[in-house]
């Protein structure tokens, strides 16, 4: 695994990074061998902020986000939040293999050690919607989302003709998400 550093308020030192690679290490079993892990550490007010985003060869992201008062706690905590994530979805991998051949082929793109997995943690979707999905610009779908008092909208681009979301950001401002071909 590669893995780069970023600071912010925060002095990264060689010493540092070997102490976080270390702990990243615990799980990167999980993962293959050609991953790149992005290590971003803030200092924000009185809290410390741990951001890994760790790029899968087969253009898939796994993330995690922490925030709190001590950095090494944080760090444990995103390391957590990864192998659950990475156990997740390998497992979801497996269950869709047994299924359709079709992902199997990325199943076997990803090299995996054995590990535990428990049933509970499947996805379930018990809601499904459908609705007329209707071109407009970015700024009138945000106009839509917040009458719909919801938190994100899906909607067609008037100009690119492509499907796009936004979304309400924690900090109160607004993202649009647009595919990539």
């Amino acid at each position: 695994m590669r893995y780069s550093f970023i600071g912010r308020n925060i002095d990264v030192t060689e010493n540092f990074q070997n102490k976080i690679i270390g702990k990243i290490d615990r799980v990167a079993k999980l993962f293959p061998q050609d991953s790149e892990a992005n290590i971003v550490l803030s200092d924000v007010k009185l809290d410390k902020k741990v951001d890994v985003t760790i790029n899968l060869p087969n253009k898939r992201i796994i993330k995690a986000e922490v925030v709190k008062d001590d950095l090494m706690a944080a760090l444990d905590e995103a390391v957590d939040i990864l192998e659950r994530q990475m156990v997740k979805y390998k497992n979801k991998l497996n269950d869709k293999a047994k299924r359709s051949t079709a992902f199997a082929d990325e199943l076997n793109a990803i090299a995996f050690a054995d590990d535990e997995y428990d049933e509970d943690d499947d996805i379930k979707i018990v809601k499904n919607k459908r609705f007329f999905v209707k071109p407009m610009d970015a700024e009138e779908a945000c106009m839509e989302m917040e009458m719909m008092g919801h938190s994100f909208f899906v909607f067609r681009d008037a100009q690119s003709d492509e499907i796009c979301v936004v979304y309400k950001r924690k900090d109160g401002a607004y993202g649009l998400i647009e595919p990539e071909y």
